[in-house]
């Protein structure tokens, strides 16, 4: 069972029909024993990062998704600002602390180009990293997601980036570590390629982590 993060700042709608398209058994999730009874999570998120971890807090929802992915070590999805959160801490309307899960700074978008319209927004080509392949296996070489988003991740752990993107420089569009794998673009909205990115997070089995120490 894919539990999808209700915590009102998420695309659940989208999300869920997305999974159900593909054979996938979803429920809302709203309680820790939601997430206790979940094979695997999903966190959505659409918004600024202040709102999406406030409104995560107040959701009662921090420590129980920490005990069943950090701990328990399900396979977790993030997506957008659910990758966002991930991160030690984000700029968007003031500074705020993250989950921390993920090494990095969430921050406002610069690219150099003044041509380059931010958000960035629209279907961009990402080039997935040696270690993530499982998550782009059946996918064209070069292959186009759907991004809507004006902060990205920097400053992130080399071995944490799953893949990049391109818009006036390299773009964080991925990040995997250990059981936890996150998207910047949106595969729900990326129509039969981002269902056969999904359906490869349904297949997931992450590797266990070594014996004393912390795979990347």
């Amino acid at each position: 069972m894919i539990a999808v993060v209700d915590y009102g700042s998420g695309n659940l709608h989208s999300v869920t029909k997305a999974f159900e398209a593909i054979g996938g058994e979803v429920r809302i999730a709203s309680t820790a024993a939601d997430l206790e009874e979940a094979e695997r999570i999903v966190l959505p998120g659409v918004g600024s990062f202040a709102e999406g971890m406030r409104n995560l807090r107040q959701s009662g929802l921090v420590e129980a998704l920490a005990e069943q992915v950090l701990v328990r070590r399900k396979p977790f999805l993030g997506v957008c600002l659910g990758m966002q959160m991930l991160a030690d801490e984000g700029s968007e309307d003031g500074a705020h602390a993250g989950l921390g899960w993920i090494r990095g700074r969430v921050v406002a978008m610069t690219p150099p180009d003044r041509g380059l319209k931010i958000p960035h927004m629209g279907w961009n080509d990402v080039a997935p990293s040696a270690g993530a392949r499982e998550f782009f296996a059946g996918l064209p070489a070069k292959t186009a997601f759907y991004f809507a988003h004006s902060y990205h991740l920097i400053d992130a752990a080399p071995g944490s980036v799953a893949a990049t993107t391109d818009y006036g420089g390299a773009v964080v569009a991925a990040v995997r570590q250990d059981n936890i794998f996150a998207t910047q673009f949106h595969p729900e909205k990326s129509q039969h390629i981002g269902l056969l990115m999904l359906r490869n997070f349904a297949h997931w089995k992450p590797a266990p982590r070594p014996a004393g120490g912390v795979s990347a």
